[in-house]
């Protein structure tokens, strides 16, 4: 019998590759996270690599300063937690490489590629899950902004997240994602070699808001039932207002309760706006989460702070007030850019922020209420001759809102001076909130009911169908409209505001007593 023969050169070179190819699986590990662009959570994979060669740790992905920090992050976490920092010449990529990161949510996933590619954590599962969290040097993990859209993404695609446990209420909030919460890396380490399993996160008890928390009631407000009624129309179909008047006219009394009289937020609607919350904040109120939000910012609010943005863009105040009420305060005093910032979100209920690095988009569907004085010293009108203003003052200091911004406005309304008769009437005589809200709810249910949509975002063929006039009212309204030369835009939201009187009163037809009130509601386009 021959002998074979065997190739010793080509044996070893066979195991020599061999060899290497099991080195280069030992040392690169690929775990998955995710980075906030606006409220979207857009998924990172992690790569860690291991290599001989002097010590060294780069981050290369487009990280930010907070990011490229994480190593001295890490480095201690890990020598504190009990472990060995591999003294190697260690890589770590973000991919996609063209997203910018920021934010210090990749530690936790960096530090177990780390333990996974130096084979410290030999045997680990973590196939379907993605980490998240802050490591302090001594291995615990602190609580990250942007919490809830993450969950959120998580539970769409059926992921499992690993999170700190300071944001175990807020992801718990979620009924479809599933999410572990940890205080160490320890912790998660032992969870990923199944040697304990940790927590499922879960909500905190809904605490009962206390009485300071509750919206002031309408009850309180003595007075004014034409601003009530407006007010009334302007929930029950989502529209802005104007309120003009002198001081100590209640402006912003009435305007600070109108969401007393919202209906609540649907559940879909309070994750909208707790993601931005957790996106701004950093956390979520667990007792307010489902209430409308009411922001009333300064008149010396820059446009940044307004509409958001930053280098880092952030959410600013219209997106805060999303599915809730916007207040502007002495809306001639803000400044004008800022205001002209408001028409892109008051018609298409979000902003586009576009920066070098990259465009954010946030929601800003907001019920925007805004009140001003008549004049410069704010007397006019108000019955008494304390109001030395001179007309050319009068025309500036209107002109300071501009025809484009107010054609967005679909109630403009003057307040005059309650009586002092009126101001000693017995709250029983007025509607309370409750009362009111009751009848919102019905109005706003007739709408969705018909055309899935409230009466303030009609548009295309649904706006031609339910805005239809007879030919006689049409006639009435380009009369109208002619004298006072209004715009398309207002010509239109004449029209959707009268559909929602018409609804108050349920009628099926828009008729000319609904189109008259509506009207009587645009008092600056008679000027």
């Amino acid at each position: 019998m021959q002998d074979e023969y065997v190739d010793f050169d080509s044996y070893l070179e066979s195991e020599l590759e061999t060899h290497q190819s099991n080195e280069t699986v030992k040392s690169l590990a690929v775990l998955h996270t995710r980075a906030l662009v606006g409220v979207n959570a857009v998924p990172v994979v992690v790569e860690v690599h291991l290599a001989n060669g002097l010590p060294c740790f780069t981050t290369v992905g487009l990280a930010e300063a907070a990011v490229r920090e994480s190593r001295e992050r890490v480095r201690g976490a890990l020598l504190n937690s009990g472990f060995e920092f591999p003294a190697k010449r260690i890589t770590v990529n973000l991919a996609p490489a063209d997203l910018p990161k920021s934010g210090g949510h990749f530690d936790l996933a960096i530090a177990i590629g780390i333990l996974l590619a130096s084979g410290q954590l030999e045997g680990a599962q973590y196939d379907k899950l993605e980490l998240l969290g802050e490591l302090a040097l001594d291995g615990s993990l602190r609580r990250v902004p942007g919490v809830l859209p993450v969950a959120l993404a998580c539970g769409n695609d059926g992921i499992g997240l690993i999170l700190p446990s300071a944001n175990a209420s807020e992801a718990g909030l979620l009924d479809n994602a599933q999410c572990w919460h940890a205080t160490h890396l320890l912790e998660v380490c032992q969870h990923l070699l199944n040697q304990c399993s940790l927590p499922l996160c879960s909500a905190a008890p809904n605490s009962e808001p206390s009485v300071k928390d509750l919206a002031p009631d309408m009850v309180d407000v003595k007075g004014q039932p034409q601003a009530k009624r407006a007010l009334e129309i302007a929930a029950s179909g989502g529209h802005s207002a104007l309120l003009i008047g002198p001081p100590g006219t209640g402006k912003s009394m009435l305007a600070s309760r109108l969401p007393s009289i919202l209906p609540a937020l649907s559940q879909h609607e309070a994750i909208e706006s707790a993601a931005i919350l957790s996106v701004a904040n950093g956390f979520v109120d667990q007792s307010r989460w489902q209430q409308r939000s009411y922001r009333s910012p300064h008149h010396s609010s820059s446009a940044v702070a307004m509409v958001g943005g930053g280098s880092n863009p952030r959410p600013g105040e219209i997106s805060l007030a999303h599915h809730g009420v916007l207040f502007l305060d002495e809306l001639t005093e803000f400044q004008r850019a800022t205001l002209e910032q408001l028409r892109e979100p008051l018609e298409t209920g979000e902003i586009h922020i576009a920066r070098a690095a990259q465009t954010v988009n946030y929601p800003a569907k907001f019920q925007l209420i805004a009140a001003c004085n008549p004049c410069p010293c704010g007397y006019l009108g108000d019955g008494t001759d304390r109001c030395r203003c001179s007309i050319s003052k009068v025309e500036s200091y209107r002109n300071k809102l501009s025809g484009p911004l107010m054609d967005r406005i679909d109630i403009h309304l003057t307040l005059a001076r309650v009586a002092p008769a009126t101001l000693r009437a017995a709250n029983s005589e007025q509607d309370s909130s409750s009362e009111i809200r009751g009848r919102v709810e019905q109005v706003r249910r007739r709408q969705i009911d018909r055309q899935s949509m409230l009466n303030c975002d009609l548009i295309g063929e649904s706006f031609d169908q339910m805005c239809c006039l007879s030919e006689t009212n049409y006639q009435f309204l380009d009369t109208v409209a002619q004298k006072l030369h209004l715009s398309a835009r207002a010509y239109h939201r004449i029209l959707k505001l009268a559909r929602t009187i018409a609804d108050m009163t349920n009628s099926e037809n828009i008729e000319r007593p609904h189109i008259a009130e509506a009207i009587s509601y645009r008092r600056l386009d008679r000027h």
